[in-house]
Order: structure tokens, then sequence, then C-alpha cells
């Protein structure tokens, strides 16, 4: 099988040399990784060890992971890396996960990342069921796959016996996911013992056949939106103005907002709460609220209509009702910010892992999404997000599940595998 690959690598890696400029070191590491028996043995290592990887994605699936509650599994991780043989481990002051594999240093660092954390509250069942080849369970794919993956890649090296020019950083970073809005990865590369030295970067995130190349970030805006008012009886303070009322509104006028399809603008009511008790006006009312954009201008003018139809509901509110123990008021407070940043298809990263995908015989395609990548994109750091191998759907659902099927699922992790070792380099 390989041989056939590296024959179908070497002749992809030409063509992209021509066409793309001398200056694509990386692509022409591709060229030469695939020749490589070591890479031969690690691949043969992760076919032949991936029942062990089937339990590590439902170990890691097992343990709990919300938003800024990350520890318990962030500590299990740190030590199924330990058992994978990767050296310096250690859990940074925001709870990512870094352990280094060393190179030979004559490479620039490259950091590797899959995110810990789940968009699931605490308290979810997060047991895993198996039918057949498939695996049922919220965060199964997103991101408990990829964890398992940089695991194997780990014992695969080893048992290769690769050596790389560069040091590789491997990551299981916590704040992907929600309100954690990126802080994982903000730290890392502005905080981190590591912050200056990464210099290419690599996110898997969350499962997919292993074609699509995330090569820009798409921008996002995050709010609570607060309502409060005097709150009363709902029988002795009948009439007066509610938050609830002025939420419903608002909700009801934000789901009416018109924004373009292309470039593509979306927006999210994904929380909701408030009030104290079933016969009681609330003085207090709330919701959570994701707007996103593939450009600063449509973002910037969703939020504007946004904040105006936040304004429009208080309005209303306090016309239709009556405002002698107060009025309504609203505060809208930005809970996160995602910054965006694109890499050209032309870059030796993005044009290494078309290689890469190529030799595998899959057509690379290009996407913009909201990944832990944004961060290293937006300060410049060539960055890519890749998909972790096989199939699966419905991910931040209760009844989200992958499919494990063998050769698939192997096929996803050598793609990721010779991409990361394309740009590493092999000794």
């Amino acid at each position: 099988m390989f041989t056939k690959i590296a024959r179908r690598i070497a002749l992809s890696v030409v063509l992209l040399c021509v066409a793309a400029s001398a200056q694509a070191p990386s692509s022409n590491s591709a060229q030469r990784l695939f020749t490589n028996p070591k890479f031969q043995a690690a691949a043969d290592f992760i076919a032949a060890d991936h029942d062990r990887f089937v339990r590590e994605i439902i170990q890691i699936t097992e343990i709990e992971a919300p938003p800024f509650k990350e520890e318990k599994r962030a500590k299990a991780y740190a030590e199924m890396m330990r058992q994978a043989g990767l050296g310096d481990v250690e859990i940074d002051a925001e709870g990512n996960v870094i352990g280094l594999r060393k190179g030979t240093g004559n490479g620039p660092l490259i950091a590797i990342a899959a995110h810990l954390d789940t968009v699931f509250p605490e308290g979810t069942n997060v047991k895993v069921r198996r039918q057949g080849t498939k695996l049922y369970g919220p965060g199964v794919g997103d991101d408990s796959r990829a964890l398992a993956v940089l695991l194997a890649m780990q014992r695969a090296l080893d048992v290769a016996m690769i050596q790389t020019a560069s040091d590789i950083l491997f990551v299981g970073n916590v704040g992907e996911e929600g309100p954690g809005d990126l802080r994982g990865m903000k730290y890392l590369f502005q905080k981190g013992p590591y912050k200056d030295r990464i210099k290419m970067f690599i996110s898997l995130d969350p499962f997919g056949w292993g074609n699509d190349i995330t090569r820009a970030g798409v921008g996002s805006k995050r709010y609570r939106v607060v309502f409060r008012g005097p709150g009363g009886h709902s029988f002795g303070s009948f009439g007066l103005v509610s938050p609830a009322y002025a939420l419903g509104n608002a909700i009801a006028k934000l789901s009416k907002m018109q924004v373009p399809s292309r470039p593509k603008t979306t927006f999210n009511v994904g929380v909701i709460g408030g009030g104290t008790s079933v016969n009681s006006i609330p003085f207090e009312s709330w919701m959570d609220v994701d707007i996103r954009s593939e450009t600063k201008e449509e973002l910037n003018k969703a939020v504007e209509n946004f904040t105006r139809l936040m304004r429009e509901a208080v309005e209303e509110e306090n016309h239709a009702r009556s405002t002698s123990q107060g009025r309504i008021d609203v505060d809208v407070k930005q809970i996160g910010d995602r910054p965006f940043g694109d890499i050209p298809i032309g870059a030796p990263i993005v044009q290494t892992a078309s290689a890469v995908i190529k030799a595998f015989g899959l057509n690379p395609t290009y996407g913009m999404s909201s990944t832990d990548s944004n961060i290293p994109l937006s300060m410049g750091i060539p960055a890519i997000t890749l998909e972790s191998g096989g199939t699966g759907s419905r991910n931040h659902t209760l009844d989200e599940w992958i499919d494990v099927d063998k050769t698939a699922s192997v096929r996803g992790i050598h793609i990721a595998m010779g991409i990361l070792l394309a740009l590493a380099e092999i000794q």
C-alpha cells in the first residue's frame, strides 16, 4: 500500500513544487517522507494498534470536561501522554496539557493540538455506547478522537524510532468550546513557556475523512445580554414591565435579523436564563448570543444591528406595560472575541498538507471555520486545522457519534501524521 502512496506523493509534490516556488522546503520534505521506511513502519503500527486507539477514545470521552472544568480530563490525559512515551509532560497555568518530543533542533518548533473541553455542562451522561463500529457519546468526535490520535502518533513515532529536525509540541488544550474563548490557545501563544518558539501550528478538530484543510479563521463575538427590571408577584404586581417579556421580544427580533449568505454571517441564542420562581415576575432575564462572519465588515454590521434590536426590545416593553415600580434596562456585555486570520493556499504549510492528502487519493478542500488556529493565524503564525479521520455526525449534541471502521479511521490518522512529519522532517 505505502509503495503506491510513495509514488503518488513523489509525483504530486514535484508538481506542487514547480507550481508553488522554491520557497516550499516543507513540500520537499513530504517527498522524502513517503519513501522513508521509518514512516512506513509508523503507519503499520498505527493500523496494528487501532483497537487500543478506540479504547482510548472511549476512556477520554467518559471523563467529563465542561467549559472551565477540564481538570479531571487534563490530569488523565497528561498521564496518558506519559504512558505513550512523551517526555517533559506538564499542565501549564491555564490548564493545557503539553509535552515536548525533541528533534535535532535543525527545524522550527511545531505544535499540534486537540482540545480537551466539550460544550456539555457538568453532570452530562458521558457514557459511550457502542453499536458495531459506531461510538455514541457527547464529545466522542469533538474532540476525543483527535486527542486519541495524538497519543497514537506519539507511540508510532517511538516504535518506528523516528527522529525529526523539528521539536514537536503535543498539546491537549482547554477553552476551545463555548465560553472558553480560545483561552488555552491565547495562553499558549501569548504567555506560555513556548510562546515565542512555536513557528507552525496544526489543530485536529474534529472527525472527518482527512481531506479538508481549514486555512482561515472565522471571527466571532459573543455577548451576554441581561434585561433587568423591578420584579414582583405574578398576581399582585401583574401589569408591571417584565425582563422575561423583553427577553422574549429581543429573541423574536433577533430571529428575523437579516444577514448575508455570502460572506457567510450567522447568529445564535445558545443559552437563556433568569427568574426565581414560577409565580414571580423576574427581576432579571438573560441570554448568551454568538455572532460570526467570514469578514470583519459584516461581523461589525451584524453586531451593530444586534445591539440596536436589544435597545428596541427594551423600549417596546417599557411602552407596553407599567413602569410605576421601575423601568426595564439592558446590559450587553461582550464575553468572547475570536480574531480573524488566514493563510494563502500557496503557503508551504498548506501546500505540504495538500500533497499528502493527494497522495492518499483524496482531493484537498480549503475551508474557513472558528478553531484553535484562529489565534496563531491572527498573529501571523502559519497554522491549519485538519480533520482527525473517520466519519461521524451530530457533534455538539447528546447523540453525537463517530464511526471507527478501521479502514477510514486509520487512513485519517496516517494523513494527519504524514502532514506533521512532512513539516517536521524525518532525519
